[in-house]
C-alpha cells in the first residue's frame, strides 16, 4: 500500500492536474496469523485518529485479510467505525478498506466469476475465498502462495504473478486478481498479465486507489494499472460499503 498506491497517484499526476500527499500510520503485524490479525484490526482506531490529526481527505485500511478474517461482510463495520472516529475527531473523512475495495472493484468490473493469488496460508485463504462468495463473486479457482512472514510476502518478485495466474482455472472468470493482498506487490505485472490472460487483471491496492479517488469525487483513472483505472469506470459510483464524510 505504501509504495503502490502512491504509485498509482504519481502516474494520475502525468494525465490529470490534481495533486496529492501521502501519510500513513501503522498497525503491527509480523506473521500472519489469525491472532495477529485481530490485534492489528483492534488497532485501526488509533491510526484513524493518528491520520485525521493530519486533516486528510481520505483514509485507506491497507490490510484486506485483517478485515475479511473478522467476519462476513466485516468492512461495512469497520468503515463506519472508523470515519466516526475522524468526525469524533473534527475532522471528517471518508475511509475506503482494501477489503471493501476488493469487492467493489470486481463489482464494478462486472465479474461474477473470478480466479485470484493471495500470499496467505491456506486457511486465511480459504477465508477470502469465503468473503467474495458472500458477497456474490464466485471464485472458480486460487492459488495460496503461503508465505507466513508479511516482509517475505513485500518480497516477492511480482514478476511470477503471470506465469502463476496463467496456471490457474480462469477460461471461464471474468476477471483475475493478480494480489488479494496489499502487500504482495503486483503493480507492474498487471498490464502484462491482461494481455497474457485476455481479460481484466487487479489488485487490492489497484481497487482501494479507485475507491479512493471516487470517495475523492475524482475521475477514477491512471496510466499503467490495468482496466480498472484505464478510463472505462472513471466515474463508477463509490460502493455502497463506504462511508462518506459530511
Amino acid at each position: 500500500m505504501e509504495t503502490e498506491v502512491p504509485a498509482i497517484l504519481r502516474a494520475r499526476e502525468t494525465v490529470a492536474p490534481e495533486r496529492f500527499t501521502f501519510h500513513s500510520s501503522r498497525m503491527r503485524m509480523t506473521h500472519v496469523t489469525p491472532e495477529q490479525l485481530k490485534a492489528m484490526d483492534a488497532d485501526s482506531d488509533r491510526c484513524a485518529l493518528e491520520l485525521s490529526d493530519a486533516h486528510v481527505d481520505v483514509l485507506g485500511y491497507a490490510c484486506l485479510v485483517a478485515i475479511m478474517s473478522m467476519g462476513l461482510g466485516y468492512h461495512r463495520i469497520s468503515e463506519e467505525r472508523l470515519h466516526g472516529r475522524t468526525v469524533e475527531n473534527g475532522a471528517p473523512a471518508p475511509v475506503v478498506t482494501s477489503a471493501g475495495a476488493l469487492v467493489h472493484g470486481l463489482h464494478t468490473l462486472g465479474a461474477k466469476k473470478i480466479a485470484l493469488l493471495a500470499p496467505y496460508m491456506r486457511p486465511l485463504t480459504r477465508t477470502v475465498v469465503d468473503y467474495l462468495t458472500h458477497e456474490s463473486i464466485e471464485v472458480l479457482d486460487y492459488e495460496a502462495l503461503e508465505i507466513p512472514n508479511n516482509l517475505d510476502v513485500a518480497a516477492h518478485d511480482p514478476a511470477k504473478l503471470p506465469g502463476l495466474a496463467r496456471a490457474l482455472d480462469h477460461a471461464d472468470a471474468d476477471a483475475v486478481v493478480l494480489s488479494a493482498c496489499v502487500q504482495m506487490p503486483s503493480l507492474g505485472a498487471v498490464e502484462e498479465a491482461e494481455q497474457l490472460l485476455g481479460k481484466p487483471v487487479v489488485s487490492a491496492a489497484i481497487c482501494t486507489a479507485h475507491q479512493m479517488l471516487r470517495a475523492l469525487d475524482l475521475p477514477a483513472v491512471a496510466p499503467g494499472a490495468g482496466h480498472l483505472l484505464s478510463g472505462a469506470y472513471a466515474q463508477a459510483p463509490l460502493g455502497t460499503g463506504s462511508t462518506c464524510g459530511e
